[in-house]
């Protein structure tokens, strides 16, 4: 395997998830939710993940989730379909959001 560019790896994670689900995830399952690149890989997610939090990742799950239909008057429209990825990190390990870090 080649290995993946700095530069690509600061683009793949786009944000966190924060919601309950996520943060009861987080809780139970030592996992961390983010929103990533519609083209990333589970590979680059996890690269991305250990190097820009300095964290041990055991496993990551993605999922595409589908834009909603919305309607705005009598104009229909669409969200844009994106990527969640579901982080497993190692047990002890832990990323805190609210530190700025």
């Amino acid at each position: 395997m080649s290995a993946i560019s700095q530069e690509r790896l600061l683009k793949v994670i786009l944000a966190p998830v924060i919601s309950e689900k996520s943060t009861r995830v987080a809780d139970k399952q030592n996992q961390v939710v983010f929103r990533v690149l519609p083209d990333a890989t589970k590979q680059e997610i996890g690269a991305a993940v250990a190097s820009l939090f300095k964290v041990e990742v055991t496993g990551v799950q993605v999922l595409n989730v589908k834009g909603k239909i919305k309607r705005a008057g009598r104009v229909m429209g669409r969200r844009d379909n994106w990527k969640k990825a579901y982080v497993t990190l190692k047990p002890g390990q832990d990323i805190d959001f609210a530190s700025g870090q």
